[in-house]
């Protein structure tokens, strides 16, 4: 009679999923081949980013995939579900997430559980940011960001507004942690280098700011490598604003929690995080967000639940708080839960996690950086050096090693890329944000958008032949602009501008004619409300 295999089941493919399933793999390996344990892990992506080398993708001094690595390829043992978790059921210790391919959903149920989905990326409380700021976290969000700096610079070179042409020339990026630094960093070198390959553009009209809400970037860092990165950046033509902090944003601008606005259309936020919602949704105990594990990282009261990485709260057996959501953190977090998983299944006692961090390293882009190693402080050249070094070693995969090296190699002679890779389809409905006084459209533009007010005020506004503006009506929540326009064909006929803050949902001109051309009753209501308002 055969008995049912042991089901281990991972959820997330950062550092802390898959290093679990790779140091189970090597662990179980003998279970594994007689079909006594299943490993499976779910992902959204089939491949595991190294997070580190991300900003260095904004500059192209690495390809795209370089900084990837195929799960599979780690994991070979490890069952893969590419997929998105919708639930997680602890009562009955079953995971549902949704099939590939349709609405299916698929169930799949375990013995152990590793929760490592990390945190996602949020701007709750923060208008225009959802709609307007880029967001620098994932693989996706590194390429969306060096398409829009090419796209600016772009537009720049032709654009002759001088204030629209400040606008593209500013790029602005907040929160001055290792992400934020990292990335202003490799942003400034890239638009700097890659604008000589414009006609019309001058070093000095680019200007790149650095927002961070406390008195020195790199808090993470002793003061004094903190103080050589402002500096160096600042050598470097990076504007860094200390205790100021984004509170928000528009389509062309920042808005600032101290009342002051910067004109950009690259703004960069690397500062919101907050709990993966399923983890948030789940009835256990959680503290600021993260799930409470004992010192083995297993759930209390809910044996064969364990957690690693960013969503748990590890205790510090160094400090006594709770490990810093880092890397290395993860990947010793991934290894020690494993052997606990190992033991546990074998009757064993568990073993406390405890780990001293090695060190800590940040890039300041060409071939500078900061950084402190066993206490030792380093900045400039070596501690670049050290950090290309160390990340290369640490980087899965030989394959991946010798792309990167190359890559490193290649990019000490080769001229910047400005390639633009436009992937992204431009989505037929978004949600935008005004500020009060701020115009929607112009008297004279071209009709490319319907608008929906979801919150908010806006004003109808017509110029008479004198020029002087006079108001046609006020529009609030569930009532619509910009009809005219899209069904004629012809030039907005009114200029709109919000009255308060406003939030509405814009429908392209595309997804409104197939709408207009295939639903009668939505024809009638149009052309009815055009009648009406003219």
């Amino acid at each position: 009679m055969s008995t049912r295999p042991t089901r281990i089941l991972i959820l997330g493919g950062g550092f802390g999923g898959v290093y679990t399933a790779l140091t189970l793999e090597k662990l179980l390996k003998a279970e594994i081949r007689r079909g006594d344990v299943e490993l499976g892990l779910v992902s959204r992506e089939n491949y595991i980013v190294f997070q580190p080398m991300l900003p260095e993708v904004i500059s192209g001094s690495i390809g795209l995939l370089d900084t990837i690595t195929p799960i599979r390829r780690l994991c070979p043992n490890t069952n893969l579900y590419t997929r998105t978790v919708e639930s997680i059921d602890l009562d009955h210790r079953g995971v549902m997430s949704t099939a590939g391919f349709g609405s299916r959903q698929h169930h799949l149920h375990y013995d152990h559980l590793v929760l490592a989905l990390g945190n996602v990326t949020s701007f709750a409380g923060q208008p225009g940011l959802a709609e307007y700021a880029l967001p620098f976290k994932y693989l996706g969000d590194a390429l969306t960001l060096r398409n829009r700096l090419i796209h600016t610079l772009e537009e720049a070179d032709i654009e002759q507004d001088p204030d629209l042409r400040r606008a593209l020339l500013t790029f602005v990026v907040a929160g001055g942690g290792f992400s934020g630094v990292e990335a202003v960093a490799e942003l400034n070198d890239f638009v700097r280098a890659a604008a000589r390959g414009f006609r019309n553009l001058r070093p000095e009209e680019i200007r790149v700011v650095l927002l961070h809400a406390g008195r020195l970037i790199l808090p993470e860092l002793p003061a004094s490598l903190a103080e050589f990165a402002q500096r160096l950046l600042a050598r470097r033509g990076v504007e860094i604003r200390l205790e100021t902090r984004l509170a928000g944003a528009t389509a062309g601008t920042a808005l600032l929690a101290n009342g002051g606005r910067i004109a950009t259309r690259t703004l960069v936020s690397t500062v919101p995080s907050a709990p993966n919602p399923i983890v948030a949704a789940l009835p256990l105990k959680m503290d600021r967000g993260r799930i409470v594990v004992d010192s083995g990282l297993e759930v209390p009261e809910r044996p064969g639940v364990w957690a690693v990485g960013d969503c748990a709260a590890v205790p510090d057996a160094t400090t006594g708080g709770l490990c810093p959501p880092t890397a290395q953190h993860a990947t010793r977090q991934a290894a020690h839960v494993a052997r606990n998983i190992v033991a546990a299944r074998r009757g064993e006692p568990k073993r406390a996690f405890a780990f001293n961090a090695l060190g800590k390293m940040g890039s300041l882009g060409r071939r500078s950086a900061v950084a402190e190693i066993f206490g030792v402080k380093l900045s400039g050249f070596l501690a670049w050096w050290l950090w290309r070094t160390i990340y290369l070693m640490k980087l899965p995969g030989l394959d991946r090693k010798i792309r990167v090296a190359a890559a490193w190699t290649l990019d000490l002679v080769l001229p910047t890329d400005i390639v633009q890779l436009k992937t992204d389809r431009v989505p037929g409905v978004r949600r935008e944000y005004f500020e009060p006084g701020q115009v929607v459209f112009r008297e004279g533009d071209r009709g490319d958008w319907l608008y929906v007010v979801s919150e908010g005020e806006v004003e109808v506004l017509k110029d008479d032949a004198a020029g002087h503006a006079t108001s046609l009506r006020r529009l609030g929540p569930g009532e619509c602009f910009g009809e005219i326009a899209l069904v004629s064909d012809r030039p907005r006929s009114a200029t709109v501008r919000a009255v308060c803050a406003t939030n509405v949902l814009a429908i392209d001109r595309e997804a409104f004619q197939a709408l207009f051309a295939t639903l009668p009753p939505l024809r009638g209501f149009f052309e009815s409300l055009i009648e009406t308002r003219r």
